[in-house]
């Protein structure tokens, strides 16, 4: 994840400085959700029976490979191309290794431990801004790539060194076809919530350092502290993962997406470096009370309907938020400005939040656990 943080919020200004437009900025950004849509729900599926680790070693030698084709472009149409190559290898990667965390997630610390996971996941692309703004001024882009294809060797090393292949949950009787997974309220609801968050993620990291480079006039160096600072917001997922073990998941869903609503909302009104890390930060902030909640949820209906599929059907519909939206925004700021898409970030959260609360209302910790069990 840091590898992916290094280079991605830097693609907008490297297209840009190529003469990209903003819908080919959308387009690069999206190209590299646009590909798992295609493939995760098979890809969660054939891990159940296939085991993890396969799909875990292919994603990252994909990745790599992705990192030095990127190297070599020299045309907005050679970053599109590449990043549908590195949509693929994270395709094949992080739904899976979420599963392979569900797997061996004890009944009752489902929040305990995705909050974990989420915030080591998104420390790491975190702190890969703030690396990549330092490597990108000293050094420039291609530095930059370089640095994400050894980071991916270093994450492919560890993984053949010391992940086990371990026992695996799959859907139980009556639950294997698609179509059961597909008709849960709950997860119907948790999609809409993971469609609309991957919207207003892909604004934040499709346009964000955009704003702040044209807009704000801020360095690659600036641009790269404010994106880092989700390390630290990020890193309370591991306390509010613990809490979503005890409160009401559906409240925190609800309130965590009111602070990230109002502070997408404010993002273009933002008039320099403080301002805007103040309204990142809550926006952070809020995301990291709703994730581990919605998490949660998955992790239950995956152990009836099988975790890798759970998984990857979660992470597809972030896939298509940040697939779609950038496309959509992009199309839409060239028309009506940077400052739009923000706008409309902020109400695709807000109508996503109100779609999962209704689906999943009525449910409960105690209703939850006891139908896992």
């Amino acid at each position: 994840m840091m590898g992916m943080g290094i280079v991605t919020p830097f693609l907008p200004s490297y297209a840009n400085d190529m003469g990209a437009s903003n819908l080919q900025v959308g387009l690069i950004q999206g190209a590299f959700n646009i590909t798992g849509i295609a493939t995760l729900l098979y890809v969660g599926r054939l891990s159940d029976r296939y085991g993890r680790k396969i799909f875990l070693c292919g994603g990252l030698v994909i990745l790599t490979i992705s990192s030095f084709g990127m190297m070599t472009a020299t045309d907005p149409a050679h970053l599109i191309l590449w990043r549908f190559v590195q949509g693929l290898g994270a395709s094949a990667h992080l739904p899976i290794a979420q599963a392979c965390l569900g797997d061996i997630t004890p009944k009752g610390s489902e929040g305990k431990w995705m909050g974990y996971f989420n915030a080591v996941l998104f420390a790491g692309l975190g702190a890969g801004p703030l690396l990549g703004g330092i490597v990108n001024d000293a050094f420039g882009m291609q530095m930059s790539f370089l640095v994400m294809a050894g980071l991916n060797i270093l994450g492919l090393v560890a993984t053949l060194l010391f992940l086990k292949e371990m026992p695996r949950k799959t859907a139980s009787p009556g639950n294997t076809s698609l179509v059961a997974l597909l008709k849960s309220r709950v997860m119907q609801g948790i999609f809409f919530y993971r469609l609309s968050l991957g919207i207003g993620t892909a604004s934040l990291m499709a346009f964000l350092p955009l704003f702040a480079d044209t807009r704000l006039g801020l360095s690659a160096f600036l641009i790269g502290v404010v994106l880092a600072t989700r390390t630290p917001a990020s890193a309370i997922q591991s306390y509010t993962g613990h809490l979503a073990d005890r409160w009401d998941r559906r409240s925190m869903i609800i309130w965590g997406g009111v602070v990230t609503i109002a502070a997408t909302a404010l993002l273009p009104l933002t008039t320099g470096f403080w301002t805007l890390i103040v309204v990142y930060i809550a926006i952070l902030i809020g995301q990291a009370f709703g994730i581990p909640a919605a998490t949660t949820y998955v992790i239950n209906e995956g152990r009836r309907y099988g975790m890798g599929s759970s998984m990857t059907l979660f992470m597809m519909a972030m896939q298509i938020g940040n697939g779609g939206g950038p496309i959509a925004l992009g199309g839409i700021s060239d028309l009506l400005g940077i400052e739009s898409v923000f706008y409309i970030a902020a109400a695709a959260t807000a109508a996503g939040i109100f779609l999962c609360t209704l689906f999943i209302r009525g449910s409960s910790v105690t209703e939850e656990l006891e139908n896992a069990g």
